[in-house]
């Protein structure tokens, strides 16, 4: 069901609103994702119907990881995304959330990608390969053998996290597990998953990925597999300390009052020239980004940023 703003309240708006999220917070959010897709402001009644329309089911598996991209998607507020998501998609599994432990969370999850109108699988943590993946078991299964099985049956892959989508830190020098990311590990098998890298990504990335999905959108994706519409500029281009590294104005330590004036912070190990992201645009909790807060990009958003981007730190 889609709906009309200013027609009334139907389906998924009066969902949220029994769950306390106002009609004005809800359309506030679906500007937010329709700006980050780049579909401007007035394209938000149409990210309404798509996340209010008949819910999707998703599977969420959880692979190796710390769970950060899980706490950030949590802390999303205004509304709150725990909220918004379990009232305008089926998030059918879950490990962190879920109530249900042990058979019963297994049952779920069969029920859920059995289901005869598919589902869309999001994917957190790389994958350990070494020894037959054994370095990772969930449910008695390695989380290998499990996306083996589930993947291929997915109508939508989405990676969320650099770990799911290049290894991360998991696949950082030595690698002891031989840990990939999603693509890498399971392309063979067709798997061709939507990457939303970061460590961890904006969750409105996330949710902007899945309305696309859910509007029919094609999604044009870089080389690395990541949408363009997240990761087409640089950090260095969309930066508010730019005009500052343009006028050669770099702050010489962290605690100098250069730093705190807002000067560019390249000659402390920024790595926003060599990382795409939109992490200048689309503000975290819609608060703050870590360079406008007096932290360097470490390039979070790109393969291997553990090992080719450090040291994270100079001064």
């Amino acid at each position: 069901m889609r709906i009309a703003v200013g027609l009334g309240k139907q389906g998924g708006e009066e969902r949220l609103e029994r769950q306390g999220v106002s009609r004005r917070d809800f359309m506030k959010f679906c500007t937010a994702i329709a700006v980050t897709l780049g579909m401007g402001p007035g394209f938000a009644s149409e990210v309404a119907a798509a996340l209010t329309g008949r819910r999707t089911s998703v599977v969420y598996l959880h692979a190796a990881e710390c769970t950060g991209c899980s706490e950030a998607l949590l802390r999303t507020y205004k509304p709150f995304l725990d909220t918004l998501i379990l009232d305008t998609i089926s998030l059918d599994y879950h490990e962190t959330i879920m109530a249900a432990a042990g058979e019963a969370a297994e049952a779920a999850l069969e029920a859920a990608v059995s289901g005869p109108d598919g589902f869309v699988c999001i994917v957190e943590g790389a994958i350990p390969t070494i020894e037959d993946g054994k370095y990772c078991y969930v449910g008695g299964h390695t989380i290998l053998d499990t996306c083996k099985r589930i993947l291929p049956k997915a109508k939508a892959v989405i990676s969320m996290g650099t770990c799911a989508c290049y290894g991360g830190i998991q696949a950082a020098k030595p690698n002891p597990t031989q840990s990939k990311g999603v693509n890498d590990c399971f392309g063979d098998l067709g798997v061709k998953a939507i990457n939303i890298a970061g460590c961890p990504p904006n969750p409105l990335n996330l949710v902007g990925a899945v309305v696309a999905f859910l509007k029919g959108q094609s999604i044009e994706l870089d080389e690395l597999g990541r949408p363009v519409a997240f990761f087409g500029k640089t950090i260095h281009d969309l930066c508010e300390r730019r005009e500052h590294f343009d006028a050669g104005r770099f702050a010489p330590s962290f605690n100098s009052e250069e730093a705190r004036k807002g000067w560019c912070l390249y000659d402390l190990g920024c790595k926003g020239p060599q990382t795409y992201n939109n992490c200048p645009q689309v503000l975290f909790n819609e608060t703050n980004w870590p360079v406008r807060a007096g932290h360097p990009c470490i390039g979070c958003s790109e393969p291997n940023f553990w090992d080719d981007q450090s040291p994270f730190y100079q001064n």
